[in-house]
């Protein structure tokens, strides 16, 4: 897709407002639910102010070339669970998920010296096009559940109803939200493929919108009829609004939180250890992937310019930052890439003011509560245009593979099948994700099949080309001779 805005373009301010708005919708679900996942009193808003300020402290960090934000992470989410186990008390628990990140983000620390001193030419040797292809892919496929999930009006897997079959039970309740996403997606399509000029890029507003409107139009009739499944809006969050965030840093430091005494300090220090910090290599493989997605739908390699060390830095410590205020490691987001995928903005002015609109929300009750009530079903629909975006954009990857070479073949195999099949291991409280399985697979079969393997020639459906291109330049200067 040709962009509209560069990443170095900056855009009218009324537009710059608009694109981030629709910024900020489009990851705004994930990233207030993995506090309310995690629980223990872990505050939304808070999450909301992390990831603004990790996303100023990454655009810092790699010079504001590299459009990309950074929300809360959930492949961090059992290492945040561990950091509330044991009995321990929330003061802990919150000083926990302080150190926790800060492990996790010395991690990307280290890999940035690394790659600063001894270049980033090998993550290209060990993930080319045929391993970060497929890998990019299954990010957005494994999110596809969610999506469908969420379009049927279900939270999660836990909530949805099924048969023998696993097929999902229709009910009225499914029906209605299946009605609205749908709405959210078909207004997105519209306006993607024959919107004219602003319309085109917004389409998530527009389609939040007229799937808000249509949840509301069956809440009155709900209200009215006094039927249950028809009400999809729920304001009683207004009743409880809390303007002022609740700071990570300030329920870790605001209690007695000694462990026992100093041996079981150590423990539990260790357990956060084991629990964060190989987390962080697996996020580092999405990192990669994520910046490889990126860097095909604008045209610059990121990993050279602004450079993987300066990502990773700014990746590893915005992550902190954004754990000190909020609790929750940060992530880049595929949300955010399909954005610009699908809107044709690039901007990094977008993605800063995204972030300080992020920062500022997070004090605002009424306006952060106000998106709280945007119905599951209605970014359901928004979902399954984003995730399919990030799928898509890494099959395209896959283009200039030549797949009729078994070596290129079983390795993008056993990326998709394990990928979307969700092998994902659990030791004790390390979890590997199905991305980071199927890509360290990958990876090895890759290194396995190229040892040894000669330079590929031109591929056969490519030299017919060429040649008649040959043959058409040797016709036209045939032409030119006679006519002279």
């Amino acid at each position: 897709m040709k962009l509209i805005y560069n990443v170095k373009d900056r855009p009218p301010f009324g537009q710059v407002l608009v694109f981030a708005l629709q910024q900020l919708l489009a990851i705004l679900a994930a990233t207030i639910a993995v506090p309310a996942i995690v629980g223990n009193g872990m505050s939304q808003s808070a999450a909301l102010f992390g990831a603004g300020v990790g996303t100023i402290v990454y655009l810092l960090f790699t010079k504001f070339r590299s459009p990309v934000f950074l929300g809360s992470s959930f492949a961090f989410l059992p290492s945040m669970f561990a950091a509330f186990a044991g009995g321990v008390s929330a003061s802990l628990g919150f000083l926990g998920l302080i150190i926790g990140a800060a492990m996790a983000g010395l991690v990307y620390v280290i890999i940035a010296i690394v790659v600063k001193f001894c270049g980033s030419g090998w993550v290209n040797k060990i993930m080319p096009a045929v391993i970060i292809g497929p890998t990019v892919a299954i990010i957005g496929l494994s999110l596809s559940s969610n999506a469908v999930l969420n379009s049927l009006g279900y939270h999660n897997a836990g909530e949805a109803v099924v048969d023998s079959n696993n097929g999902y039970i229709m009910s009225l309740s499914t029906g209605i939200n299946l009605i609205c996403a749908i709405i959210t997606l078909t207004v997105i399509i519209l306006c993607s493929v024959y919107g004219k000029k602003m319309a085109k890029m917004i389409p998530f507003i527009i389609g939040i919108c007229a799937g808000y409107i249509v949840a509301l139009i069956f809440t009155l009739i709900g209200n009215s009829a006094n039927i249950d499944a028809f009400k999809l809006l729920n304001f009683d969050a207004f009743k409880d609004m809390k303007w002022i965030p609740e700071f990570t840093f300030l329920k870790a430091f605001s209690g007695n939180y000694v462990y026992g005494d100093v041996g079981n300090m150590g423990k539990y220090i260790a357990a956060i250890a084991v629990a964060y910090v190989p987390v962080a290599f697996v996020v580092f493989a999405e990192h990669i992937a994520d910046h490889k997605n990126l860097s095909s739908i604008i045209e610059s390699e990121l990993l050279d310019d602004p450079g993987l060390h300066r990502t990773l830095l700014g990746d590893g410590i915005g992550s902190i930052t954004g754990a000190f205020f909020g609790g929750c490691p940060n992530t880049t987001y595929g949300e955010s890439v399909g954005c610009v995928a699908i809107s044709g903005n690039a901007s990094v002015i977008t993605t800063l003011v995204t972030a300080i609109i992020a920062i500022l929300a997070s004090f605002l009750a009424p306006f952060t509560t106000f998106l709280a009530t945007i119905p599951t079903c209605v970014m359901g629909g928004v979902c399954i245009t984003l995730y399919g975006f990030i799928a898509v954009s890494g099959l395209k990857m896959l283009q200039k593979v030549n797949l009729d070479n078994n070596r290129n073949l079983f390795p993008a195999s056993i990326i998709l099948i394990l990928g979307v099949g969700g092998m994902r291991l659990v030791f004790g409280s390390i979890t590997i994700t199905s991305i980071a399985v199927a890509l360290i697979l990958g990876i090895l079969a890759n290194v396995i099949l190229s040892k040894g393997a000669k330079k590929e020639p031109v591929a056969a459906k490519e030299a017919p080309a060429k040649q008649e291109v040959a043959a058409e330049e040797s016709d036209e200067v045939t032409l030119e001779l006679a006519d002279k």
